[in-house]
């Protein structure tokens, strides 16, 4: 579909936006063009599809590296569930319309007339399609520059708050990706006066003992037997960043 002088202008101002200048616009104009678009007098035009698939597959690409790179000591569970959080629709829709990007899209009249250009799963879809748009006109660099300047702080935000000191999912999952077997916790004593109980828990692998913690509640004392039992079986370095809850 041939750009018009009109929209050709308008995708000039997002490109400054976006910081980059495609070397093929059209990629750009079919990233966010919409399914909805494309019929009647328009159904020449290409939709974003094929592009949000490919946006998809970069961003995970790039979000992986970065925790990868920057989070030495974070199993892969952790790295997955952190990516998830990090990239997951909400926070896509939010740095879309940062940039404003619902006011670019092409939709069909009834679309538009729906608030399509605040629909979260639109414009978080074209914001993976303009991704894949910018990684096959320019490469993996200009992108990986784009999305992490986007992306960093939701990624160190679901570091912080996706599971990070929780042990037991962490020892739950080596457990399950090693095979080792059945994994059980057990109250071994309980001490101190009822206002202020020390519970100890052991940590079992198929009937063998690992590691104990002690807590002021069965999920604390839980949390550092879990932690003690990762120590031992060398799935968390003595010398990690993370704190115990």
């Amino acid at each position: 579909m041939k750009i018009s002088e009109k929209r050709y202008s308008e995708l000039e101002k997002l490109q400054g936006i976006l910081n980059y200048s495609f070397k093929d616009t059209e990629l750009l104009n079919n990233a966010l063009t919409h399914t909805s678009y494309v019929k009647g007098e328009n159904r020449n035009a290409v939709h974003n599809e094929r592009l949000e698939f490919l946006g998809d597959a970069v961003l995970e690409l790039i979000v992986s590296e970065y925790l990868f790179v920057n989070n030495p000591n974070m199993n892969e569970g952790l790295m997955t569930r952190v990516r998830s959080r990090a990239v997951y629709e909400n926070a896509l829709f939010d740095a879309a319309r940062e940039i404003g990007l619902g006011g670019y899209l092409l939709l069909s009249h009834g679309e538009e007339h729906t608030g399509g250009r605040e629909k979260p799963s639109i414009l978080s879809d074209a914001l993976e399609a303009v991704i894949g748009a910018m990684y096959l006109d320019g490469g993996i660099e200009p992108v990986k520059k784009f999305i992490l300047g986007f992306a960093v702080s939701s990624i160190n935000e679901a570091v912080k708050t996706v599971s990070v000191k929780d042990y037991k999912t962490l020892l739950q999952e080596h457990v399950q990706q090693s095979h080792t077997g059945n994994l059980e916790y057990d109250v071994v004593s309980v001490s101190g006066p009822d206002h202020k109980r020390v519970f100890t828990m052991q940590v079992s692998i198929n009937g063998e003992a690992f590691g104990r913690g002690q807590g002021g509640s069965k999920q604390e004392a839980g949390q550092n037997a879990a932690h003690a039992t990762l120590l031992m079986l060398g799935a968390l370095k003595p010398d990690t960043s993370e704190e115990k809850q």
